[in-house]
């Protein structure tokens, strides 16, 4: 569980769980190897996910030395209007009654776009 009880962070890989709630696909790629049944996906958000080439400058460096400026490039995409709507679309998810658990198959979630989204969506939430 990550920040608040109403939004959870899970990997695609792990069970589905009881208290899951609405559970929201925040990739662009559809997870290798799960089938829609199996990752159980209510929601697919790829607008919400870095742009393509974004993804790819930061995957450029296997060092891990660009997070701090991937997060930054990252919060100014997530201000242009796509993006924007994405994350509207996900606060009234957890508005409507949560809890929502943001779903991914990246390996290291610490250093992924995830905590972005959930740093992003509690500050939405705390704003209205």
């Amino acid at each position: 569980m990550v920040g608040s009880s109403e939004v959870r962070v899970r990997r695609v890989y792990e069970p589905k769980e009881d208290g899951d709630g609405t559970r929201v696909l925040v990739d662009r790629l559809w997870p290798r190897g799960k089938s829609k049944e199996r990752a159980a996906i209510d929601k697919w958000l790829k607008d919400i996910t870095p742009s393509n080439e974004l993804r790819d400058w930061y995957h450029e460096n296997r060092t891990g030395t660009r997070y701090d400026e991937f997060v930054e490039r990252y919060r100014t995409e997530l201000a242009d209007p796509v993006h924007t709507a994405a994350v509207r679309e996900l606060v009234e998810l957890v508005r409507a009654g949560g809890p929502v658990t943001l779903v991914t198959a990246v390996k290291d979630v610490p250093h992924s776009h995830v905590p972005v989204i959930v740093d992003q969506l509690e500050h939405e939430l705390r704003r209205h």
